[in-house]
């Protein structure tokens, strides 16, 4: 099923996540210095930086290197960051999109093109492939925030679009503009999210077998590993057999 094979996909991005740690500590940290110094540096009064320092607090990033990220941003030293998106197609025809922040255009640009070449894929012009996805709010719950229908519901009052239920716990979806009012009523209802930020949602998807996946996986790996690149989202969908074999 399409649902459980999507939970599939996202345990094991956790799972490779969890093994880069401390790069992700970096970007999310990175992510909460730009968000402090674009708005305010209170987290209640700039929802840009509430929802990186709850994303960051999700993954268990120490308090102590959140305040220094935002402390950070009010210092004269902090770094100028551009936020950049990079489009374009991987291994068996997949949409890629890349998300950057970068002090240099022209180094992160060379990079993220190096990177698609030499792992069978080809950066393409923006736009190329955002056709395929839509801007929107994601929040994770655990299974124990509740059962289906009490988290559904919850989820309609707040506003949400859709929710959905797995043995490994809830999704809720809704508009990218209203993440921050719908985030905050769940909290009223279920308590903290594990998980609360924008995504690129697919609109349509591109089923992968085995070998794709693996193709696929080495190059959002070789994007990840790149130190300006914030999130990569691809529009695959592998079988539950084929997730279990990688």
């Amino acid at each position: 099923m399409a649902g459980h094979s999507k939970w599939a996909n996202i345990q094991h991005r956790k799972g490779r996540q969890d093994k880069l740690r401390s790069k992700l500590f970096s970007k999310l940290a990175k992510e909460i210095t730009v968000a402090a110094k674009m708005g305010d540096p209170d987290p209640d009064k700039n929802p840009r930086l509430r929802m990186a320092v709850k994303e960051a607090k999700s993954v268990s990033v120490p308090k102590d290197v959140i305040d220094r990220a935002i402390k950070k941003s009010m210092g004269g030293d902090a770094e100028n960051y551009d936020e950049i998106r990079y489009e374009g197609y991987g291994p068996s025809g997949v949409a890629v999109i890349v998300e950057a922040m970068t002090d240099n255009r022209n180094r992160t640009a060379s990079n993220v093109r190096s990177t698609f070449s030499k792992n069978g894929g080809n950066l393409g012009e923006t736009g190329s492939v955002g056709f395929m996805f839509e801007r929107k709010g994601q929040i994770i719950y655990p299974a124990s925030a509740g059962g289906e229908d009490t988290v559904m519901m919850a989820a309609i009052e707040a506003g949400a679009e859709n929710c959905e239920t797995s043995d490994e716990g809830h999704e809720i979806i809704c508009a990218d503009t209203d993440l921050n009012d719908v985030s905050t009523a769940l909290e009223a209802a279920l308590g903290e999210s594990e998980s609360t930020k924008l995504i690129w949602q697919p609109t349509t998807t591109t089923e992968l077998d085995l070998e794709g996946m693996q193709k696929l996986m080495n190059l959002i790996e070789a994007l990840e590993d790149d130190d300006d690149v914030q999130n990569v989202t691809a529009n695959f969908e592998a079988s539950d057999e084929v997730m279990d074999q990688l």
